[in-house]
């Protein structure tokens, strides 16, 4: 899809106040790890995870998704009131009902003819709601509107580690419950409008989507427990990404020489080292924030794309290439211009 008019006004990251380190679950682990003959340094050693952040228990998804939003909604400098649709794309949620949206727009005070209302497709969630609001705006449905990601990965880590303490648990539920203790906490808000009404705005270019769905049975999660075939994901992760950066480049018209940043969805060092190589990228345009943030699901790519701006590496003109893949498996891949 691609659009012709459609920009991003602002971006905002919100950090977890809570550094957890792979360490210290590790420690809590130690008398199942110790049992299953499991190194006490495997966690770290595979995912190069270090730590990832998490909120305060108190702190909902959407209190985070709040935080990120409120931050956006002033660096835009827009008035509150013209936002005409607020997307949530979290995987974490407070309610089966109502929509985290919901919550959000009631946080910041919206307008009652804002639409809110929540996309959930793992971690495309944020890259998919980019596409809707992209849509609305280029038919002038509206003007402004915000995109946000509240993930909080504690509650599933504490029941995690809780379940994994039984006595019960054997070498082949470890395994499948293991990438439930990579997982980070974050939050991320967009906003996006014309560029008429925002003519130093970044252009939003557009975006290329691919499915290979006979593979949904490979990490399936609920909020206190998450199965994943660590191996045959990055598997047919790697596969389908190949297949979309291809579509990708002829849509979109890429040269991989000629993208200056590659924002990828962080998963651990084994996904991200192995999809740089798949695609041929260079390392140097990749940015790795998962050491020390983990994997923030559907939040991570805005955030490491808003670390990069907030480092200075990102100029204008540049143009920028979001890769995401998300159990399913779907996979897509967008372009931004600085």
């Amino acid at each position: 899809m691609h659009f012709e008019s459609v920009v991003i006004l602002s971006l905002a990251a919100a950090d977890a106040p809570i550094s957890l380190t792979s360490k210290e679950i590790s420690q809590r682990l130690k008398p199942t790890m110790d049992r299953l003959g499991v190194r006490e340094n495997l966690l770290e050693e595979i995912s190069g995870i270090a730590s990832r952040r998490i909120w305060n228990p108190e702190t909902s998804p959407s209190d985070a998704a709040t935080l990120a939003a409120e931050k956006a909604i002033q660096d835009s400098g827009i008035d509150r009131s013209r936002i005409g649709v607020i997307i949530s794309t979290s995987v974490s949620r407070d309610f089966l009902e109502p929509s985290a949206a919901c919550m959000v727009h009631g946080n910041l005070g919206l307008a009652s003819d804002c639409l809110n209302f929540d996309v959930a497709n793992a971690c495309l969630g944020f890259l998919n709601g980019m596409d809707i609001a992209a849509r609305m705006i280029e038919r002038e449905e509206l003007d402004y509107a915000l995109v946000v990601a509240g993930e909080s990965s504690r509650p599933l880590i504490e029941a995690t580690t809780e379940r994994l303490l039984d006595q019960d648990v054997g070498a082949a539920q470890f395994r499948e419950e293991f990438a439930s203790l990579t997982l980070g906490s974050g939050a991320a808000a967009m906003i996006m409008t014309r560029r008429e009404l925002a003519p130093g705005g970044h252009t939003y270019r557009g975006s290329v989507t691919r499915s290979a769905t006979q593979f949904n049975r490979l990490c399936q999660g609920n909020m206190d427990r998450m199965r994943t075939d660590t191996g045959m994901l990055l598997s047919a992760g790697l596969e389908l990404a190949a297949q979309t950066f291809e579509a990708s480049c002829s849509t979109l018209d890429w040269s991989v020489d000629e993208m200056d940043q590659f924002i990828i969805h962080q998963v651990s060092k084994v996904h991200t080292e192995s999809l740089v190589k798949t695609l041929g990228l260079n390392p140097d345009k990749v940015h790795a924030i998962y050491p020390h943030m983990g994997n923030i699901g559907p939040a991570s790519v805005p955030i490491v794309l808003a670390k990069v701006e907030e480092a200075g590496k990102l100029k204008k003109g540049d143009r920028i290439a979001l890769l995401g893949i998300g159990s399913g498996l779907n996979c897509a891949m967008a372009e931004v211009v600085w």
